[in-house]
């Protein structure tokens, strides 16, 4: 036991939590493993934590019994606000609960100004959106210092591919790698999960670059969008929608024949810039 509250299998009975489909819950009750999660945040005594789907609260509880010193929990599901307020009640002062959508919550308001850790077994339905809204937060360096979060283990291998796994490695992998380092750092059996997925799971390090390669964000998306979207096909080929190939491609330094796959992130750097540059 990590805290004197009851072991989170009675606390869902008394509360009535059993995880829901529709809402991407897939609850995590072993506190050996959420501690586990929680130290791989990093040290937390100094830090604001944002938690999103804290579902009973086996996260928040190893987060708080790991020193942190706040956390703010955003629960969509009503269901959870009773379990949360008994974790609240034990850390007194240090844990702000927020009823919220997490896809429509702006956190700075909270934060003051403080830089927050995101820490989260984030709902599998919602992850990817989640994240994506994150790497593109303005501006930069954002308004967190790091991230842990779990995933779907398939989405975990897109965040952090390279084009040496060609089919993982995607507009998810670079938006992530030029804008933080990643790497997955815990992986979860099925078994670990009530009620189990399919699916294995991971958990993924992701940390802000101070200083990112200077790029247009707006031009590398519209890039990798149009490259992706025909990654089998070479890039003289995928990149007509975006006005005059060749001279992209010459600014960019390519001929042409790669296929998207096959670049690394500089490339579709130089890319996204000589657009930017063409207006």
């Amino acid at each position: 036991m990590i805290d004197a509250l009851p072991p989170l299998r009675e606390v869902i009975r008394a509360h009535g939590l059993e995880a829901r489909k529709s809402l991407g819950q897939n609850f995590l009750l072993d506190l050996n493993l959420t501690a586990k999660i929680a130290r791989l945040a990093g040290p937390l005594a100094e830090h604001v934590v944002v938690e999103i789907g804290p579902g009973p609260g086996g996260l928040t509880r190893a987060l708080l019994a790991a020193g942190a010193a706040h956390v703010i929990a955003v629960e969509r599901d009503p269901r959870c606000i009773g379990a949360l307020e008994a974790v609240a009640a034990a850390y007194p002062g240090r844990l702000t609960l927020v009823e919220a959508d997490a896809l429509a919550w702006d956190p700075r308001p909270l934060l003051a100004g403080r830089r927050a850790r995101i820490v989260a077994n984030l709902p599998y339905n919602i992850g990817t959106q989640l994240l994506i809204g994150w790497l593109r937060a303005e501006p930069w360096p954002p308004f967190y210092d790091s991230m842990t979060l779990m995933f779907q283990r398939e989405v975990a291998r897109r965040i952090i591919a390279t084009p040496a796994s060609p089919e993982e490695y995607g507009r998810l992998a670079i938006l992530a790698n030029w804008r933080c380092e990643t790497r997955v750092v815990l992986d979860l059996p099925p078994a670990a999960f009530t009620p189990p997925p399919k699916v294995s799971s991971s958990v993924v390090s992701l940390v802000p670059r101070a200083a990112p390669a200077p790029c247009l964000l707006t031009a590398l998306e519209r890039v990798t969008m149009a490259a992706f979207a025909q990654r089998r096909k070479m890039l003289r080929q995928s990149l007509k929608s975006l006005g005059p190939v060749p001279a992209l491609l010459a600014a960019a330094g390519l001929d042409g024949s790669e296929r998207p796959e096959t670049l690394p992130i500089a490339a579709f750097l130089a890319l996204a810039n000589a657009l930017a540059l063409q207006g």
